[in-house]
């Protein structure tokens, strides 16, 4: 079965996909609805603009400069605070990125004042809450927050997963769109673990969502390409990944 857009109508429903087929799509309308039960998006346009404040990513193996981002770590048990940590490097293994794992990658600071305001503190509440629920043994989580901009230029695609189907190497992720501008494709595909294809959907809409069990689905996105060269294009989100503590 295809988790792709309609008939999720709750928190106990996108668990339920989640759950059931190792991912789920979730329309703007509704991710709006199950967000504002962990808090407020008050400060969502400080939060979007936040974007327009990202610097390129140096550490493309493939050379490419079409990617700016952000990142940051935070902490959480099954209740209380969800604290930021102190700032480190990004790191995956050559097993989970072949293209840019294998080093540390420091990255500039998500800005503490978006980092710690109010849109943040609600997705990081709600994803809290959602796979606190599909993994109700874990004590405690470390978290990690990646501000992405994905620019494409004439004659370059902008490559949302540079090194492709993938998985992260983590236990969840959620991709949140920000924004999207002048951009043609940039289609989300599931695989499950033969990569056999279980779904594909396109974020569209600002608080699009997608919701991905990552020890059970490979995930990827199509480049990206601008609708109209003569005008900047870029694809903008959120990714949140959520790793079980083991000590």
């Amino acid at each position: 079965m295809s988790e792709i857009g309609t008939g999720l109508q709750n928190a106990t429903g996108i668990r339920d996909s989640v759950a059931r087929a190792g991912y789920a799509f979730v329309e703007a309308s509704e991710m709006r609805t199950v967000l504002g039960r962990f808090g407020t998006l008050a400060d969502w346009p400080a939060f979007a603009a936040s974007w327009n404040d990202l610097l390129t990513d140096t550490y493309m193996a493939d050379g490419g400069r079409y990617r700016r981002r952000r990142f940051g770590v935070w902490s959480a048990g099954r209740q209380g605070a969800i604290e930021r940590g102190p700032h480190q490097a990004h790191y995956q293994t050559l097993d989970y990125n072949h293209l840019n794992g294998g080093v540390d990658r420091w990255f500039e600071p998500i800005e503490p004042a978006i980092g710690d305001g109010a849109t943040m503190r609600t997705i990081l509440e709600y994803c809290r809450s959602l796979f606190g629920r599909l993994a109700p043994e874990t004590q405690s989580w470390h978290i990690e927050a990646h501000q992405f901009r994905i620019e494409a230029r004439p004659g370059e695609h902008g490559k949302p997963t540079p090194e492709g189907m993938h998985r992260d190497g983590v236990d969840y992720v959620l991709v949140l769109l920000v924004d999207r501008r002048n951009i043609a494709s940039g289609t989300t595909t599931v695989h499950d673990l033969d990569k056999r294809t279980l779904g594909s959907f396109t974020l569209t809409d600002p608080l699009d969502a997608a919701l991905v069990d990552d020890a059970r689905c490979y995930h990827g996105v199509t480049p990206v390409e601008p609708e109209n060269p003569a005008q900047p294009a870029y694809r903008d989100v959120l990714v949140v990944t959520f790793r079980k503590k083991t000590a």
